[in-house]
Formats: C-alpha cells, structure tokens, sequence
C-alpha cells in the first residue's frame, strides 16, 4: 500500500528590522578614549616635571592683570585692588588726605603713580624670570645643575638660588670656592643679569650641624665666604660692581626646611633681582 505523500511546509522566519542606532556610541567611545589617554599624558607630564618647572607653567597661563592676592591686602600691590579694567587702583589713603581743588587731583596723581608701581616690579619681575630660564635652556653644558636652580618670586624681588641636592652640591664641602660648574654656571648668566635693569644682593646660607657632630668651619665666615665668591665671579664676567646692593651670609639661621634644617636643600646662595624702591609723593616726610 503506498505512503500517502505529504506536503513539504517551507518555514519563512521574517526578521524586523532593528532602528537605526547612528553609530552615536562609537563617536562617545572614541571621546572617552580620547579623554582617558589625555589624562594620563597630563599625570606622566606632572610627575616627570620639577618644582620649579610647574610654577613657571601656573605664571605662564596666569592672568596679567589679576591681583595675585584675593582681598589685596598684603600682597604685591600693598593694601590695593585691581578692578574690572584691569588698569586701576584705588587707596583709603586718597580719601584721608582732605585735600580738593587742584591740590587733590595733583596728590592723587602722584599716588597713582606710586601705587602703580607696584604693578610694574611685577611685570618686569616675570620678565626677569622669563629671561632667566631662557638664558638657562641655552645652555646645554649646564643642564645637570638644573634641580639645583631655584627662581622663584618673594616680597623683595626675584630669587635665584643655587641648591644642593643630595649627591650634588654647587660648593666643595667647607669651601668658600664653588666647583666649576657653578662658575661655568654664573659666567653664563651674569649677561643675562646685567641686560636686566635690578640691582642684586647675594646672600649665603647653609645647613645646621647634626646634635653631636664636629663643626670645622665657621657658619657664618662660610656662608659669607661663598656669597662673596659668587659676587666676584659675577663681576669678573661681566655685571657692573656698582649694582650690588649688599653681600651676606646668614649662617644657619634662614634655612628652607626648618622642620628639617640638616638636609643638604638648606645650603644654598641666593641671588635677588631686587624690586624698586617706589618713590614717595612730595610733602611725605620720610
């Protein structure tokens, strides 16, 4: 008896369509990865860079026309405040004087002129440092010594100290004669210093002796030794003698780290790029 035939059925699965996506998730991953790869180039950036390399580049992107100080008082423009234009200044001594007429406007004039001052040692302080480092990136004969240069802005002027490091010092152990890297050092900055209008002070300072060690030399006569040696080595290059202001040594008694004032980072020579004295407004006793 034959099979009955039986039909062949043909399943056809029709497949919707999904919505079109726009390929906007590939456009975000690749931002993140983008993001993600910045961030650690900046954190290498961070860690490979000094101290003093990270305040140059926070001065650099600094506004020049912000006061550095938040309520103004105290800081490099003595009590006074910048406002919106950036040009200005005002002062409560203006408003003590009592004066009027043609006598108030000319006393202003003149407080104007020294309060704005201020503003200018600034400016020509960051120029200073800017020329500075300059001058130093054009030498690369020097470019070991370059974590023992320190330039950094104070209330007196612009500090260029060199620093010992550990394994790495700018003057032989008791000496007042540096290693000549350090002269090399100061012959090729010292047409750098006289281009610039400051006059300097040189000022010696070294570390405190450990409780119980032998001191062999005289803090104070080696300190004072070394500032005098950098001084001579500056004028032998170059730099007028008539520009020094004083020559020091302060022994001990300045050190960086007074938490810790046996570490080699405490002996160092600095020299100021001194700010100028502003002058004072007439009928202004001294």
């Amino acid at each position: 008896m034959d099979k009955p035939v039986q039909p062949i059925i043909i399943k056809k699965i029709k497949k919707a369509a999904h919505g079109h996506h726009g390929g906007a998730w590939k456009i975000a991953y690749a931002d993140f990865v983008t993001a993600m790869m910045a961030f650690f180039l900046l954190m290498w950036l961070i860690s490979m860079t000094t101290q003093e390399q990270k305040v140059g580049l926070a001065e650099y992107f600094a506004p020049a026309a912000v006061s550095p100080s938040n309520s103004g008082a105290g800081g490099l423009l003595m009590g006074t405040a910048l406002d919106k234009s950036g040009n200005k200044s005002s002062s409560p001594r203006d408003a003590a004087m009592g004066t009027s007429g043609q006598d108030d406007g000319a006393r202003r004039t003149s407080w104007d002129r020294e309060l704005s001052r201020p503003a200018a040692n600034q400016q020509s302080l960051h120029s200073a440092m800017v020329s500075i480092r300059q001058a130093l990136q054009t030498m690369p004969e020097i470019s070991e010594l370059s974590r023992n240069i320190l330039i950094e802005p104070t209330k007196d002027g612009l500090n260029v100290s060199l620093v010992d490091e550990y394994g790495r010092s700018m003057f032989p152990e008791g000496s007042v004669q540096p290693h000549e890297r350090t002269r090399r050092l100061l012959e090729a900055l010292a047409p750098t210093l006289r281009r610039l209008p400051n006059r300097l002070s040189v000022t010696g300072h070294t570390s405190s002796a450990r409780p119980g060690s032998m001191e062999t030399t005289d803090a104070w006569s080696l300190t004072a030794g070394r500032a005098l040696a950098v001084r001579e080595i500056l004028s032998g290059a170059g730099f007028p003698s008539d520009r020094f202001a004083f020559v020091a040594g302060r022994a001990d008694t300045e050190p960086v780290f007074p938490d810790n004032p046996y570490i080699p980072q405490n002996r160092r020579v600095t020299i100021t790029l001194l700010n100028a004295e502003p002058p004072l407004p007439p009928n202004v006793l001294r």
